[in-house]
């Protein structure tokens, strides 16, 4: 099977983003790219419908994402040409914001100095510009209120920067994986996008709206649609997979040079006479017929935009490849949905204190299914996802939050009929008899009969497609990249990785777990790059390669 390889081809492509635009237009604002070597570099891509995805072309495609869910999906947005901009009529409830938001009122958001501000702003994010950008389109919305937005969207298409989005499934990445039966944590408006409120989009798909949290299924069809009306399909590849991304390199004193891998002969090579230039993307993409397409394309920055569900940890203890031990909700509402624990009086044993377990203890209550809870902390530990969650607004966490703190395990006790929680206590072993074996924190051991476990103590991302598994690119290269304990490490306010250039992060991958703060993301990213297409765009007129086009 052929190799498709290629540093993408715009032109023909390109020309499809905006109907507005001339032939002329495109080619210079792709000249300001590539310089005065394009013309007769640029070849025709072809949508993904047509042929596998990419044909062979000596030109570097400036910007690759991947994942297409919301976060790859809120930088393709701005990536576009849209552009941020203070509402004529908008006040902002922070004065001092507000100020700062006036003296540029003519700027859109994304041509502003975001440190300058982010400054002072405090929020649920530990990243300055999620803050930022999340008080700009809910403002005060930890205090209750429910503010428009600030900022209106323009489109201003010669702000569009060529970039490809690669995702394993339809744009809205893990949404679509996602359990059915369970409430979002966040409410339904702030999971939404730029430009298209979630509110208007699902009054017009159901009729009755309960509340202001949604399923997650809803999110998944709002996020594969509001990539159909942005106009962002030509942007995307579904059923693509990436094995491999690897750093190239370009010989400074010979420009014309073809790019290359790094090898032990170049590492030799004096560090003055090599820069950073390239990245080298492999993967191959899944057609109808189930066969596979590989294919290779170039990019001058990669945005890693993968959330962090790929890969469900584990306990690493003996038994935990038992058929009946799961690590997902849905393999878990598989099994019940075919019956497979249908008239089981042996509990099902649940690992973890997050939500995904609560999510869980209910989906077991809700199929009579009784249930052993096992997590490491104390019921009463402030640091407990419970303890930040209003009980008006989440009942049903609530409802599992009292049962973890009053039908606790008592010594020789017999197990509760529906439901028995076991804190700070975890599990030994897994049994082939389907026994599993407890320990508690004194070191107590108890054996019990089960039906099935289900471990949910968190995930992991799979970035197997970067040397050492990506994590070099965490606050602790040695240990692997985690949302909470270990993310990848970013300036604060470009979301480019701090331990490698031209690569950047969102989301999950940077500590961002929400909806309404994996938006910052994009902004930085776009803030940067727009800055560094200026700087481009002032070189190329300086060395005289304009001709007038720049």
């Amino acid at each position: 099977m052929p190799v498709w390889c290629c540093r993408c081809s715009l032109a023909g492509h390109f020309r499809s983003y905006s109907d507005t635009e001339t032939e002329g237009e495109i080619f210079n604002s792709l000249v300001q790219y590539f310089g005065d070597n394009l013309g007769r570099k640029v070849k025709a891509m072809p949508l993904v419908e047509e042929t596998s995805l990419l044909e062979d072309s000596s030109v570097t495609l400036p910007v690759v994402i991947i994942g297409n869910g919301p976060s790859g999906i809120c930088l393709s947005y701005m990536l576009s040409g849209y552009r941020p901009y203070l509402s004529s009529e908008a006040i902002h409830p922070n004065t001092i914001l507000h100020s700062k938001l006036e003296e540029s009122r003519h700027l859109s958001i994304i041509d502003q100095d975001l440190e300058y501000l982010s400054e002072g702003l405090e929020g649920r994010s530990s990243n300055p510009v999620a803050v930022l950008f999340d008080t700009l389109l809910h403002p005060d919305a930890d205090f209750g209120y429910d503010y428009p937005s600030v900022l209106h969207w323009k489109l201003e298409q010669r702000h569009y920067i060529p970039h490809l989005v690669f995702g394993k499934g339809p744009p809205g990445g893990a949404w679509h994986n996602m359990e059915g039966s369970m409430l979002t944590i966040s409410f339904g408006n702030w999971m939404e996008l730029p430009g298209l409120k979630f509110k208007d989009w699902v009054s017009s798909k159901r009729r009755n709206l309960k509340g202001d949290r949604v399923m997650p299924d809803e999110i998944a069809r709002y996020y594969k649609h509001y990539v159909k009306v942005m106009g962002l399909q030509k942007n995307f590849r579904e059923n693509t997979f990436i094995t491999s991304v690897s750093r190239l390199y370009r010989d400074q004193d010979d420009s014309d040079s073809q790019e290359i891998d790094v090898s032990k002969q170049h590492l030799q090579i004096e560090k003055s006479k090599i820069i950073k230039r390239n990245w080298e993307i492999r993967g191959y993409q899944r057609i109808g017929d189930g066969s596979h397409v590989p294919f290779c394309l170039f990019a001058e920055n990669v945005v890693l935009a993968t959330g962090t569900l790929d890969s469900p940890g584990h306990l690493e203890i003996e038994g935990e490849d038992f058929p009946f031990v799961f690590h997902s909700m849905p393999e878990f509402g598989a099994a019940v949905n075919k019956g497979k624990l249908r008239g089981k009086v042996d509990p099902v044993l649940i690992v973890g204190s997050g939500l995904t377990a609560a999510d869980a203890v209910l989906f077991a209550h809700n199929n009579n299914i009784p249930v052993i809870h096992v997590f490491r902390r104390r019921v009463t530990d402030q640091g407990l996802i419970f303890k930040q969650l209003p009980k008006k607004l989440y009942p049903e966490y609530h409802k599992v939050y009292h049962m973890m703190c009053t039908q606790s395990y008592a010594g020789d006790s017999n197990l509760l009929s529906d439901y028995t929680s076991f804190p700070e206590h975890h599990v030994l072993s897994f049994k082939s008899d389907m026994k599993c074996i407890l320990q508690s924190v004194s070191g107590l051991k108890k054996i019990f009969k089960l039906s099935a476990a289900v471990v949910l103590i968190g995930s992991h991302p799979n970035l197997s497609f970067l040397k050492e598994q990506g994590c070099y690119l965490g606050h602790k290269s040695s240990q692997p990249i985690t949302c909470k304990g270990n993310p990848v490490e970013i300036d604060a306010f470009t979301y480019e990785c701090v331990k490698e250039s031209n690569l950047f992060a969102l989301g999950p991958l940077v500590g961002d777990n929400f909806v309404r703060f994996l938006k910052g993301g994009a902004l930085g990213v776009t803030h940067c790059l727009a800055i560094r297409q200026k700087k481009k765009q002032h070189l190329f007129v300086e060395r005289g390669g304009g001709d007038g086009i720049a």
